[in-house]
């Protein structure tokens, strides 16, 4: 139990009340909109507000007073945004409210981004192909383009008008600026120039000459942008749409409902109706519904939930038990609650979780860090070569020609396909490969990782029980005690006791085990009966009559100071072996390790597990630091240490417990045969258990993230050349188109060069993968 903090000096006086609420927001498209919010909210007396872009929430903390949800979000509407309460449950807050409100904003981009497929297609082929431009062509491209910008594109439109009126641009800016241009000059050269006129075509003339701006149309420009954009920010949304899942998947843990002992019968009710004080019933195999005490009754509880200790602890009456941990010992407990709701430890997780979340840090989108600067640029570009050509050459429609034809240039084609093609390529090879990563932020993350943290059981080591050695007493045969023990053990439901039967049909062809009478288990020291007509025991010393164990006492010490569970096996009262069972090591774990070191990456062991245990495993692997018996609250404020410290980590884990480190991390990573809460939790699931895995994630993830990096670079870099030829009136169509095109292909071949990529576990990794999923 935590003891109170002790103070020097005497408390001061209570001041007026402080307290927080959390506001949904909605309408948010990038970062700087976060930080938009952020500082129309901090403009408010007394309060302190926060908002993150990932999350979609604003955390707002100030005095009581102060805090008017009303004017608040009031305040959030001015700016141009959505905004509602976060509705609080007995829990650790509902999610539903929030993801019917993402749900419905994935939906509507869905539409948008479908219409725009469908119409986009043949107005980009036209453009393209001259052979399929038919008479009146540009009329046809007209009409499917229209509802592609007005319709499609209206988010993008919005935004930038939002933008606009706090004196701020984006990429939203740059995105309707250019189509709107591209849509606009297009229609005034249908109708007033020639490119609306039978028999006019787009031909491909590589030269650099003046042109007659009414004689071309470049709606596969405005139709193109608009919809690599739109798959772009699909992607984006989906992969957030998996914030609130952890916490969800947490919550479903518990138990929905309890049966409770009233007037000494036993009524079931719904969880939400149960009351400290009150008593329960919890048999084999239930979830115990919320944190107690043991008023009677003995078993064996998995705590693995919070602990991640791979063996069940038996427990009693007085000792403290935690809600959704598991009655897994055959006997019937009778608990007395002492938390329920919010106070609970699962809900405390949970809360951690969503904490985490919500302060890890946004990653800016790199195009939109290019567009702070760019957009700027290209507009006042378009300006002045509107302004020099007045003044040099006097003619409106060249003037207006070459400053439209720098905006049009300037909107770049590349740019939709740059992260989008990317992420589809590196995600998807990492999916070959049996690494799944959540999103474009996951990339950035990655991206200068110096320290690992890793989880003992289930991630470094196999997380079943296993009998790892043997040691017999002169006189007996290893296998003849091994069958006798394990013929014993399989009456048993205990997880050592299936580990030492599980050896023992193993070890014969048949597998085949002897019939047991008199079976009898006796708490915290074992279990004995009759195998073979003999009476065997398996379990603690203080099973024997003489507790001397003679020769295996010295084994029996060993195991236990290495960590490993020692049980001393008797046939007819005489200590035949020691039995040494413990959570096996992965046979590619050794290797993981060195690839992270290789990686100039720093490794540290964090388990719930007995300090024995984690050293004896960091050495079989080479991990350089160990941290045991830790709680899931001790192992985020390991790597919030860490973090405060400078380093950038990243956490790998299996567990339930793992589940507030993992969202805590710089870089979450969950093993596949672990948890749904943990891959919930974490930014890539690692499909195959294989260690080595989270040293092909990072590997990828900066390999992707390096491919998206180039194909920004090149995408903008053609249009920061092209933009000097459109100011000077030189802007020939087909050049620009052709050149566009060759941006687009240029990235996506690069982003193809993905697939080449390999995994340090070798060729086979790609079918085994197949096989697991």
């Amino acid at each position: 139990m935590p003891t109170p903090r002790s103070t020097s000096s005497p408390i001061p006086a209570p001041s007026t009340a402080s307290s927080t609420i959390e506001l949904n927001i909605s309408g948010m498209t990038c970062a700087s909109c976060a930080a938009r919010v952020e500082k129309k909210l901090n403009k408010h007396d007394g309060v302190h507000a926060e908002v993150n872009y990932a999350t979609e929430k604003a955390t707002i903390t100030g005095d009581t007073d102060a805090l008017d949800a009303d004017a608040l979000i009031a305040t959030v509407e001015k700016t141009g945004y959505g905004a509602e309460l976060t509705p609080e449950s007995t829990a650790a807050g509902t999610q539903a409210p929030q993801d019917a409100m993402a749900e419905a904003e994935l939906d509507s981009l869905r539409r948008r981004l479908i219409v725009s497929a469908v119409l986009a297609v043949p107005v980009i082929a036209l453009a393209m192909v001259p052979a399929w431009q038919f008479d009146y062509w540009g009329w046809v491209s007209l009409a499917l383009t229209l509802p592609v910008v007005v319709w499609a594109g209206w988010p993008f439109h919005r935004a930038t008008w939002q933008n606009l009126r706090h004196g701020s641009v984006t990429m939203d800016t740059l995105i309707s600026l250019g189509t709107s241009s591209a849509l606009v000059w297009s229609m005034v050269a249908l109708f007033f120039g020639s490119a609306g006129d039978p028999g006019m075509r787009h031909g491909f003339d590589f030269t650099v000459s003046r042109g007659d701006g009414l004689s071309h149309i470049y709606l596969e420009v405005a139709a193109g942008v608009i919809t690599f954009i739109l798959l772009g920010r699909y992607f984006e949304k989906r992969s957030k749409r998996t914030a609130g899942s952890a916490l969800r998947a947490l919550l479903d843990l518990g138990a929905s409902e309890v049966t409770v002992l009233r007037d000494g019968a036993e009524t079931t009710i719904n969880i939400n109706e149960l009351t400290v004080g009150d008593e329960f019933v919890v048999r084999d195999g239930e979830k115990i519904a919320t944190d107690g005490v043991i008023a009677s009754g003995h078993s064996t509880i998995d705590t693995s939930m919070l602990s991640g200790e791979s063996v069940p602890v038996e427990a009693g009456p007085d000792d403290a038990v935690a809600g959704a941990t598991i009655n897994v010992g055959g006997g019937k407990l009778v608990v007395q609650t002492t938390k329920v709701g919010k106070d609970t430890q699962l809900a405390q997780m949970a809360q951690m979780v969503e904490d985490a979340q919500s302060g890890k840090a946004s990653a800016q989108r790199l195009a939109d860090k290019i567009s702070g600067v760019f957009v700027p640029i290209v507009i006042a570009v378009s300006l002045l070569t509107l302004i020099a050509w007045l003044l040099i050459d006097g003619d409106w429609a060249a003037a207006f020609t070459a400053a439209v034809a720098v905006l049009i240039i300037a909107c770049p084609c590349a740019l939709g396909l740059a992260t989008p093609t990317a992420l589809l390529v590196g995600t998807g090879r990492g999916a070959q490969m049996g690494v799944l990563i959540k999103g474009p932020e996951v990339l950035e993350h990655s991206r200068g990782i110096d320290r690992v943290i890793l989880d003992k059981t289930g991630t470094v080591t196999t997380g079943v029980m296993e009998l790892a050695d043997v040691v017999t007493a002169e006189g007996f045969d290893r296998d003849e005690v091994v069958h006798l023990a394990g013929s014993l053990e399989h009456e048993s439901e205990h997880p050592i006791g299936r580990a030492i039967a599980r050896a023992a049909t193993n070890q014969r062809a048949d597998g085949t085990l002897s019939e047991v009478s008199d079976f009898e288990s006796i708490r915290s020291a074992g279990v004995r009966g009759v195998v073979e007509g003999r009476r065997v025991a398996v379990g603690k010393p203080s099973l024997a009559d003489n507790a001397d164990l003679g020769a295996l006492q010295q084994p029996f010490l060993s195991a236990q100071t290495q960590g490993h569970t020692a049980l001393v096996v008797l046939v007819d009262g005489t200590p035949a072996a020691v039995l040494m069972v413990a959570d096996q090591v992965k046979t590619t774990s050794a290797a993981a390790i060195q690839q992270f070191h290789e990686l100039g990456i720093e490794t540290m062991l964090l388990t719930g597990d007995n300090q024995a245990v984690a050293e004896t495993v960091a050495a079989e692997v080479g991990i350089e630091h160990v941290r045991a018996e830790v709680m899931p609250e001790d192992k985020v404020a390991v790597i919030a240490d860490y973090q405060d410290r400078g380093y950038k980590v990243a956490m790998v884990g299996d567990g339930i417990n793992d589940a507030p480190a993992l969202a805590q991390a710089d870089l979450g990573m969950a093993m596949g045969t672990g948890t749904d809460v943990a891959m919930e939790s974490a930014d890539i699931t690692l499909v195959r258990g294989d260690l080595r895995a989270a040293t092909d994630a990072i590997r990828l993830s900066r390999r992707t993230l390096g491919t998206i990096k180039g194909n920004l670079f090149w995408a903008f870099a053609y249009n920061t050349a092209a933009i000097p030829l459109a100011a000077l009136g030189l802007l020939n169509p087909m050049l620009a188109g052709a050149a566009m095109a060759l941006s687009s292909v240029f990235v996506v071949s690069n982003s193809l060069r993905l697939r080449g990529f390999t995994s340090t576990a070798g060729a086979g990794v790609d079918a085994t993968v197949r096989a697991t999923v």
